[in-house]
């Protein structure tokens, strides 16, 4: 039996990963959120089995059962898109509907593969890993599964990770109508994960469908496993931080199309004038915790209206607008203050220095540190 050594090294090192992830989320009393984290992580367990079935030379003894993990795969880019969502919004249900659709590529797969499942003998199968025993008319079939698995996948895969992407955007964008800080809520480590996700299964589309063209490349047998080890693991602990983390409030399914004015002009000056005297009198932006449910109550005005005004009569968030706030304190206090940097982060109302350069060079096109020099 042939055995490919690093593969087999890399992809059982994934199990223990995933396996161990698995039992630590049965820890955690979050079942809204984990029950789709554990079902992403089942699917990774079988992709990973599938893969260690092809490099340990396993098929050799069962040929009955190749290409058991096709139609399995087909539920991984579903699978991350419904963690994403659960995540995000965990108190918003997944509809029947979405679930069902998600069904829809591995039957597609399944369909495909009829052929390959009861025309081709096990002994056949396994003929065909040969290129001096297999038989050409049976090898068109399985090439075409196989290319046909290949370009479903990368099809149903990307269309749920660009969908996941465009679903954290809009959640990132409400965030910034509600809360002054959004470091821990927008789980801006998600989309790099996405992103990663992406190149790792498109990379290994690409392998897998080279494979049946006799291009066998040792680096991408080595290498990519690697990759996707290192995703796997910087995506779980990322996960499970998250998991771990308390979240008071719960932000809304965003709304698709943006709301007209329901509330006057002069009402919405009223609401402006009280707004920038919580700022600019009553200095609240200093306030790192600050949220539109708090301002509210500052200035007795309700959040709907407060928000409304903001977006039709100030053309700015939440987010923007208090950080303005933070920022102008800040230019003030690097001009006629000998304070370190760090100090007028968190004098000023940002709850990281990392945070506080990153909005402070993207609204003045400097960092504090250059603007506290030049000044």
């Amino acid at each position: 039996m042939s055995v490919n050594l690093i593969p087999t090294v890399l992809y059982s090192a994934m199990v223990g990963v995933v396996l161990s992830a698995l039992v630590r989320i049965f820890t955690i009393t979050k079942p809204k959120q984990t029950m789709y984290l554990s079902g992403l992580l089942v699917l990774l367990f079988i992709h990973i089995m599938g893969e260690l079935y092809i490099f340990t030379g396993v098929f050799q003894y069962a040929p009955a059962i190749a290409g058991f993990q096709l139609p399995v795969r087909m539920l991984m880019g579903p699978a991350l898109y419904f963690y994403a969502y659960k995540a995000m919004f965990p108190n918003s249900k997944i509809s029947l509907k979405a679930h069902l659709l998600a069904l829809l590529g591995p039957a597609v797969v399944f369909l495909s593969m009829i052929p390959f499942i009861f025309s081709i003998t096990p002994e056949q199968k396994l003929a065909l890993a040969e290129p001096s025993t297999r038989d050409p008319e049976l090898w068109k079939i399985a090439v075409f599964v196989c290319l046909f698995t290949a370009v479903t996948f990368i099809v149903v895969t990307f269309a749920y990770l660009i969908a996941a992407l465009r679903l954290h955007s809009r959640h990132r964008k409400q965030l910034m109508d509600k809360y002054s800080a959004i470091e821990q809520r927008a789980m801006d480590w998600l989309k790099v994960i996405l992103i990663l996700w992406g190149l790792v299964w498109l990379f290994y589309t690409a392998n897998y469908a080279a494979s049946f063209f006799g291009l066998n490349w040792f680096a991408m047998r080595s290498l990519l496993p690697i990759f996707e080890l290192a995703v796997l693991v910087s995506f779980l602990n990322l996960a499970l931080k998250q998991l771990e983390l308390s979240e008071p409030e719960e932000a809304k399914k965003p709304e698709v199309q943006p709301r007209e004015a329901v509330i006057s002009h002069d009402k919405m000056q009223l609401i402006a004038d009280k707004l920038i005297t919580a700022m600019s009198e009553k200095a609240l932006f200093k306030d790192e915790d600050l949220s539109l449910n708090g301002l509210s109550t500052a200035i007795s005005v309700s959040e709907n209206h407060i928000s409304e005004t903001l977006s039709q009569f100030m053309n700015t968030n939440f987010f923007q607008f208090v950080n303005g706030y933070r920022i102008e304190e800040a230019k003030n206090l690097l001009t006629n203050s000998d304070m370190l940097v760090s100090s007028i982060a968190f004098e000023v109302g940002f709850k990281s220095k990392s945070t506080f350069n990153s909005a402070f060079k993207k609204r003045v096109g400097a960092t504090p540190t250059d603007y506290k020099k030049n000044n």
